[in-house]
């Protein structure tokens, strides 16, 4: 049926929860891929909604990942249901695979692909396979854990892999359909697109932006506060309120605020590679969307 959204599905997430979720207005959903802000921009809308850092409960149980098995599809709609304030709700599932409704907004988060791919690597070494496995209900890992690929290996291989982009949504092509997805729709005005690399530049002006766009109000004198609670030092302090891991799937928490710097996934390429890279993005996605997103290379 024409509109129906695209189904989305990996061992531990599915985007048919979304399926008759019952929106109410001024809902903020925020649609990214893996290691692309996600966390970030739940904290900053968490500090625009409630307007002070001490939040009223951790962060996962403010917004959770609606797609995600590990916690029952009722649980979380029944904690939805049951929130007072304005909703903020994660998801990594693109905009054709979540329902659009006018009451909503909607929020993606890009970042330079290098750079996610850098952050995936680490992020996959702090992940504990058999806590995972036991909560999805999968196999548990036979033997001891195979070597790891080196990054800069891991990275090429990541460039060069061809995969279907509705079933690997961290690869390459992944990345692309779901910005590209956004991207065609960013002239909807409530569909925003924030970029990874202006939340690092300006962050106070970003987060400002954004309660425009809202509709908040935050008086004068609680920006200072409100900007200082989303940086990643601060963020970083408070790892055990604010991490994405209610099941204790990561070895260490404090390792997920890693700082990835702009611009490491490029210098990390040869020159062969970078330029496998760029013309394997030139053909997934517009040069729009490419200039901005690459920023500067």
């Amino acid at each position: 049926m024409p509109g129906t959204p695209i189904r989305y599905r990996s061992p531990d997430e599915d985007s048919a929860r979304w399926r008759g979720f019952p929106f109410r207005d001024g809902d903020i959903v925020i649609s990214t891929r893996s290691k692309n802000g996600t966390t970030w921009m739940q904290m900053i809308c968490a500090l625009l909604v409630f307007g002070t850092p001490d939040l009223p409960a951790p962060l996962p149980e403010l917004s959770p990942w609606l797609d995600w098995l590990v916690e029952p599809r009722d649980a979380v709609y029944a904690r939805l249901a049951a929130q007072p304030h304005r909703r903020f709700v994660k998801t990594h599932t693109p905009l054709d695979g979540i329902p659009l409704d006018d009451r909503a907004h909607y929020v993606v988060v890009a970042r330079h692909p290098l750079d996610m791919a850098v952050s995936l690597w680490h992020q996959s070494g702090n992940l504990d396979r058999e806590r995972i496995a036991e909560l999805t209900g999968q196999p548990a890992p036979q033997g001891p854990p195979a070597p790891r690929t080196p990054l800069v290996e891991a990275l090429g291989r990541w460039v060069d892999r061809e995969v279907d982009p509705r079933e690997e949504m961290d690869s390459l092509q992944g990345v692309l359909w779901h910005l590209g997805d956004a991207w065609a729709r960013r002239d909807r005005p409530n569909v925003l697109l924030v970029h990874y690399d202006d939340l690092v530049a300006d962050l106070d002006g970003q987060m400002r932006a954004l309660a425009g766009r809202f509709g908040i109000e935050v008086p004068a004198p609680r920006w200072p506060e409100l900007v200082e609670a989303a940086t990643f030092d601060r963020m970083r302090q408070r790892a055990d309120r604010l991490v994405p891991d209610p099941a204790g799937v990561l070895k260490d928490r404090s390792a997920f605020f890693r700082r990835g710097r702009s611009g490491q996934g490029r210098e990390l390429l040869d020159a062969a590679t970078l330029a496998r890279y760029r013309a394997r993005t030139a053909a997934l996605a517009p040069p729009d969307l490419l200039a901005w997103l690459h920023r500067d290379g």
